[in-house]
This record gives C-alpha cells, structure tokens and sequence, in this order.
C-alpha cells in the first residue's frame, strides 16, 4: 500500500462520527495534512499529542503496547502457502499492527469479560483492515486484548488506528525488497531517529528463530504519548544480529 492510500484509507476509518474522530484534528494546524505524509516523523509527536478527552479512555490497566509484526517473517514461520489475507500473495506487506495490548507494569489483562460480542463485524473490522490485514487477527485481537481496554469494539479499533497513525516507520525498513541483517538495537535505533521523543526504554524489538518478529512501542493510555516500560524493553532481542526478511 502506498502512503498516500494509507493517509486516504486512515481518513475514511476516522471520519464517520466515531467517538475518538477528533483525535487528528486535535493534533494541532496541519496535523491531518502530515499524517504518514512523511516517513521520517510521526504524524503527533511526544510533545503534542491529542487532547485526552478527544481519546477514547480505557480503563483497568497501566499503559498500551502497540505490536507492530515484520508480516514477511509471521508469514514465512506461520502461513508459508499464503492462505491468509495477510500473507496471500501481492499483499505486499511490511510491518502490520499486530495489536494494541492493555499492559500492566508487570503483565497484563487477558480475555477480559465484556457486554461487547465476541465477533467483529465486517464493518468495524473493515476499518482497520488496511493496517492489520487479516479478519482472524482482528477478531483474535479484539478478544485477547481489547475486550480488556474497557472501551467498545468501535472506539478500540479506532485508538488502534489513532496509535499507528502516531509511528513513523524508518524509510529502509518499509519496503525491503532484499534481506537486511541489522542488530536489534539498530532497529530500536532507527524508530527512535523517525519518531522524536521515543527512546530504548520505551519500547523492544523481538526476534524469533533469527529473524526480526516485532517492534513493541509503549504508549499512554491516556493521550498515546511514548513512556518507559521496563517489563517490555527487558523483551528485547539480545542476538548480535538478525535478519530481516524482504517484503515479497
């Protein structure tokens, strides 16, 4: 996907009168026009993140841990074949949201009992489908973690949308057309330098069978600021070096 139809597609889901719709606008003059306009910063910094009260609140736990999943390595070790939305094949994906998780200081809440479905329909899941990429993940997301945000399946969705709008992806790990191997602590240090304010104790890049799996981003529950979370930087990988799977 392209950045101008990720900044098209993002102001769709936003716009039709959900609660958190406020959340660009909030972000000051222009903040819309720049969002994902730019790869080499977030479209809300640390410094000026939108109002709490334009933010969905959620309720019964500490902080969010945004997941974003490197898609080509998910897919190699999980759906080879390519029978998933995710992974079929022209889906082109880097890295997809693999969740936003209500986290704790040490743990967190999971499949949480809620008055919201289980399922998600179509229409709310068809919001976000452009940044997670598959229905089962939606679905799947929404029971483990969002029904523990204390939020409803739409203003959930639409702060996991608000989160990833928020993080710039660094130019050279978009869209990989070779193998890179890099050291987990440059790709921690590549976000870093895309996304002013974030720092290696806000966040984990995670590798599994040596290959990067995820980059987990802690933020706010309040206004989506990045802050410090030991738990989840101890997370991180400690290989000398990783590989990076190109995008297919």
């Amino acid at each position: 996907m392209t950045t101008a139809s990720f900044r098209a597609n993002a102001r769709r889901r936003l716009l039709p009168g959900l609660a958190a719709l406020a959340i660009l606008a909030g972000c000051g003059d222009g903040a819309e026009g720049e969002t994902q306009a730019s790869t080499t910063k977030p479209a809300v910094s640390t410094g000026q993140t939108a109002s709490a009260t334009r933010l969905p609140q959620g309720s019964g736990f500490d902080f969010y841990v945004l997941s974003l999943s490197w898609s080509p390595s998910w897919c190699a070790g999980n759906d080879p074949n390519g029978r998933t939305e995710q992974c079929d094949v022209g889906a082109d994906n880097g890295f997809v949201v693999h969740g936003l998780w209500p986290q704790n200081e040490r743990g967190y809440p999971e499949f949480c009992q809620t008055d919201e479905p289980d399922r998600v329909s179509n229409a709310i899941g068809r919001e976000v489908i452009d940044i997670m990429p598959s229905m089962g993940l939606i679905g799947h997301q929404w029971r483990k973690h969002g029904s523990c945000s204390g939020l409803s399946q739409r203003d959930y969705f639409a702060l996991v949308a608000a989160a990833r709008e928020k993080i710039a992806i660094p130019v050279e790990l978009q869209r990989p057309t070779r193998e890179l191997r890099r050291a987990p602590l440059a790709v921690e240090d590549a976000f870093i330098a895309s996304n002013p304010g974030l720092e290696r104790r806000m966040m984990a890049a995670t590798c599994r069978s040596g290959d990067l799996q995820e980059v987990r981003i802690c933020l706010s529950k309040t206004d989506l600021s990045f802050r410090a979370c030991p738990e989840v930087d101890r997370d991180s990988c400690r290989a000398r070096d990783i590989a990076i799977p190109p995008v297919p």
